[in-house]
């Protein structure tokens, strides 16, 4: 596959950036998370798994950073690109015009959510999946976040919150300095400074349709999904990774680990949701000991 950036058009007449790095004949193809982030955190993937001779791709999903950007102050953009079938046919066509075949799919938060409905649909193509950061239904979730709140805020903390959210002042400075302090405890423990921006990245539009104003609230499109019913169909090699303290749940995790017939849970200590970043040297040990043994047909639960 050809190294560096590729630009690709799609059959509806976008385009999609992409980028490759790495030899070898290990084939990983990266979701980001969202909807609506970019690939930034899988920039030293490629490096990471040099040793194991992996090449890394990734990109930036329709109306995300490098890529186009529709007008999605038009109906007719949102009707057509807004919804789980375009992402999910669109992984396929990127799959497709990049040559890609017995691969291993990774995604983080949202691009779990992509990952699980691919194998869904195309697992023929997969060699195994990576379910980084997502419960398998938003339920759980919505829970967990809320149990958070409860834990982290005072009553009156809480309060003004959900006045907030009731109505929809979530620009509201002192509500965003309490989301402020959830994302420092529970997203990016870390704070990274490389991949902070002067310039706002997140696609607002997209994130803002499916999942709403921030991480701790759901109220877009993504609030009734569940695959709870379906995630035994997944029948390749599964590694689930989940920070430690994050926003997902833990429980659900396991149950996942359960239910999926060759899945195996990795958790990473003093990981939020980001926790490729928090604690990168454990979610990459825990990431290249799943791709060796499934390599080498030694992959076990």
């Amino acid at each position: 596959m050809k190294q560096g950036t590729t630009i690709l058009t799609l059959n509806n007449g976008y385009h999609l950036w992409t980028h490759t790095e790495g030899q070898g004949k290990i084939k990983l193809l990266c979701l980001h998370g969202g909807p609506g982030g970019n690939h930034e955190y899988y920039e030293n993937f490629a490096d990471q798994l040099k040793e194991l001779g992996v090449q890394v791709t990734m990109y930036d999903q329709l109306g995300s950073w490098y890529s186009d950007q529709p007008d999605f102050s038009k109906q007719k953009n949102i009707d057509k690109f807004l919804n789980m079938d375009y992402f999910i046919s669109e992984v396929e066509e990127v799959r497709q015009q990049l040559g890609l075949d017995q691969f291993y799919l990774i995604g983080q938060s949202w691009g779990g959510i992509l990952t699980q409905e691919y194998a869904l649909r195309y697992q023929e193509h997969l060699k195994g999946i990576i379910i980084s950061s997502m419960t398998d239904n938003i339920a759980e979730y919505v829970t967990n976040i809320n149990a958070i709140r409860e834990k982290e805020f005072s009553a009156a903390d809480l309060a003004f919150m959900k006045e907030c959210e009731a109505k929809n002042s979530y620009d509201n400075q002192r509500y965003q300095s309490l989301i402020d302090e959830l994302n420092r405890g529970y997203i990016d423990r870390k704070q990274p400074p490389a991949i902070s921006h002067l310039t706002n990245t997140v696609a607002t539009d997209v994130y803002n349709y499916f999942q709403g104003d921030n991480e701790f609230v759901v109220t877009g499109k993504l609030k009734g999904w569940d695959r709870r019913k379906e995630i035994h169909k997944i029948q390749v090699p599964t590694l689930l990774t989940f920070g430690e303290h994050e926003t997902m749940p833990l429980a659900t995790a396991r149950r996942m680990a359960q239910t999926i017939p060759h899945a195996r849970l990795a958790t990473t200590p003093n990981g939020g949701h980001h926790h490729m970043i928090d604690n990168a040297p454990v979610y990459f040990d825990h990431l290249k000991q799943f791709l060796r043994d499934v390599e080498s047909g030694n992959f076990t639960d």
